[in-house]
């Protein structure tokens, strides 16, 4: 993204007279305006993470505060400051973009995870003086990360205080609350009822000995209350807390007014009744000495539960909905398996256009390709939204892991090297994501081998049988294992969960390396998981293969019980990006009757050149 210019524009009114617009405000002018409000509060720094107060992953304006400040749009990262210094800390997703997006403004890019360079707590210890004081806003940080900060502080004798809100401070146009619709996810496609789950998760409560629950995380409550909005882009989710009781009603906390009186009636018979949304912490504070509260730290945000008084005992533990949505039904998965392929005949269509306009001599760019998938996936029954803003990166800028074409910077297409495409679509019967690296014209040798290298750990991992009670991080290295052998590794997780007609990722399960002190989530069947290896060479190229699969039973013996993957996505690899010759027969197979599967699933979608384009891409190798 280009850095902005500071400038004074002159316009007609509509009365015709001149009127001056205010000068836009750069980081460094923000982070000066920050500096003055830390100064007056006796604030040394100041801690400005990505987060809202539900702990979203990707966050409404009104909370994009790190994004405000700094200028950098990646979806992690947290900015520290201080009175005479600034940095950005986030992974290698980002390290590029932030580069670019960073430069100029006094804010120091600082890379998590790697060796020797301090994440952002070690460097506040080593940096700040017995005495001082930082701050950070308690709507965004987890009743769990604020214990962790505050006993790493007490260590230095640094205090923390999240009863200040310095960045809101001096955000004059912040973006205001989101306001859209709340929707029902209509029987047709959530087949179990909110009666049931909040049933379910009852049962859960009492085993625990709870006679309240929090629900702070939208995609949880979302999945509770078989409700969708759009709050949040390509999330269908809604603002909203959720306190369940035990042996009563449960109340949303909601804007009223994003609710028909008909969803509310149909609410109120379901035992749910509506609270605005700013009171939920009145009504926590409210509890008494004999309550009991469930709440998960890492769910809920500091600010709420610090208004639980202190005669509430607390039971702290996972949120029992979020395993609950994890394990997709049977009748989900039909609606899922049917999403994908219409999700894949959408793919088919526009990768053909694509391939189309590229030999007619048109000239396209990675804007044209966001297009051409939209259109198709618009095209397809049910269809509600992208379910995140689609990456196309042409050569170099495939290696950025989560690159986004923008009017000010993308590049045009030419008939030579990789095109890949990262990709979903949120539809009434399912969430999709998908990547695929297009070959679209002559490639190097180092490409296809790459690429073949990376397909090698997805088959690996697709094909892989393992015990029940094995999780992620134990098969992380499977999909690893063909880029080890030839020195070569990647930066991010091998698989995420992916929610039902809700977000892109979900937990509580994951494909990735092992990390100290982390949950080993056992894979059940049910869950869905991504599947996606990849390889990033920086100014050159990057690889990256994407399906989606279902963990289903495969068999029983004398050992237990084990488990394998379904291959839920539905699309043709490109051929033309790989070196066949480099995948040994067990390989070969695995991808010809993936492909023989794929055009089985679609053909009887697509009709003329759409079908021929498919049957050439599923030929056998």
């Amino acid at each position: 993204m280009p850095r902005r210019t500071k400038f004074l524009l002159t316009e007609p009114s509509a009365t015709g007279r001149c009127y001056h617009r205010p000068m836009a405000k750069t980081p460094s002018d923000k982070l000066s305006e920050l500096r003055q409000a830390m100064r007056a509060n006796g604030i040394a720094a100041c801690l400005v993470p990505t987060a809202d107060p539900h702990l979203s992953e990707y966050l409404p304006g009104h909370w994009a505060a790190r994004e405000w400040l700094s200028g950098f749009t990646g979806s992690a990262g947290t900015l520290l400051v201080t009175l005479d210094h600034a940095g950005l800390w986030t992974d290698s997703r980002y390290f590029a973009q932030a580069e670019q997006q960073l430069a100029g403004s006094g804010i120091a890019l600082m890379k998590q995870r790697i060796a020797h360079a301090p994440e952002h707590l070690a460097w506040l210890q080593q940096h700040l003086h017995r005495g001082d004081c930082v701050a950070v806003a308690g709507d965004s940080l987890s009743l769990g990360g604020q214990r962790q900060i505050a006993r790493l502080l007490d260590e230095v004798g640094v205090a923390l205080r999240t009863d200040l809100d310095l960045p809101a401070a001096i955000w004059s146009d912040r973006p205001p609350l989101p306001r859209s619709v709340v929707f029902e996810h209509a029987s047709g496609w959530s087949h179990t009822p909110r009666s049931d789950k909040l049933g379910r998760v009852r049962t859960a409560m009492r085993k625990l000995g709870a006679g309240h629950h929090l629900v702070s995380s939208l995609d949880d409550l979302a999945w509770l209350t078989n409700l969708r909005g759009s709050d949040v882009e390509c999330n269908p989710v809604f603002l909203a807390h959720l306190l369940v009781e035990a042996e009563g009603k449960a109340t949303l906390f909601v804007d009223r007014g994003k609710l028909s009186d008909e969803l509310v009636g149909a609410l109120a018979r379901d035992g749910i009744g509506i609270a605005d949304y700013a009171t939920v912490t009145d009504v926590l504070g409210e509890l008494g000495g004999t309550d009991t509260l469930l709440l998960d730290p890492a769910r809920v945000v500091c600010a709420v539960a610090d208004a639980v008084p202190a005669a509430v005992k607390r039971i702290e533990a996972a949120n029992p909905s979020t395993a609950m949505k994890a394990r997709k039904t049977e009748a989900e998965l039909e609606h899922i398996r049917d999403t994908m392929r219409r999700d894949g005949a959408a793919l088919v269509r526009a990768f053909r256009r694509l391939e189309e306009r590229l030999a007619a001599g048109m000239t396209q760019t990675e804007l044209d390709v966001d297009a051409l998938l939209r259109e198709e996936r618009a095209a397809q029954p049910n269809f509600i939204g992208e379910s995140f803003a689609t990456i196309a990166g042409y050569q170099a800028n495939g290696a950025l892991p989560h690159y986004r074409a923008t009017p000010e910077h993308h590049s045009a297409l030419a008939r030579k090297g990789l095109l890949l495409v990262d990709s979903g679509g949120q539809y009434l019967g399912g969430t999709t994501d998908i990547t695929r690296v297009l070959a679209l014209g002559e490639t190097t040798a180092e490409q296809r081998r790459d690429a073949t290298l990376v397909i090698k750990g997805m088959i690996a991992l697709s094909r892989a049988r393992f015990p029940k009670g094995a999780s992620g991080p134990q098969l992380d290295a499977l999909a690893r294992a063909p880029l080890w052998a030839a020195g070569m590794d990647y930066g991010h997780g091998t698989g995420h969960g992916v929610g039902y007609f809700l977000n892109v990722h979900e937990g509580p399960h994951g494909i990735r390396p092992p990390i100290a002190g982390g949950a080993l989530v056992p894979l059940e069947p049910g869950m869905i998981t991504s599947i996606e290896p990849g390889l990033y060479k920086a100014a050159r190229h990057g690889i990256r293969h994407e399906n989606l699969a279902v963990v289903i039973e495969a068999e029983q013996t004398e050992f237990g019980d084990f488990l394998a993957f379904e291959t839920l996505t539905l699309c043709p690899f490109d051929r033309r990006a790989l070196e066949p010759h480099l995948l040994n027969p067990e390989e070969r197979a695995w991808l010809d009757d993936y492909h023989a599967t794929v055009r089985a699933a679609l053909a009887p979608l697509l009709d003329g050149a759409d079908l021929a384009w498919l049957e050439r891409h599923c030929a056998p190798l």
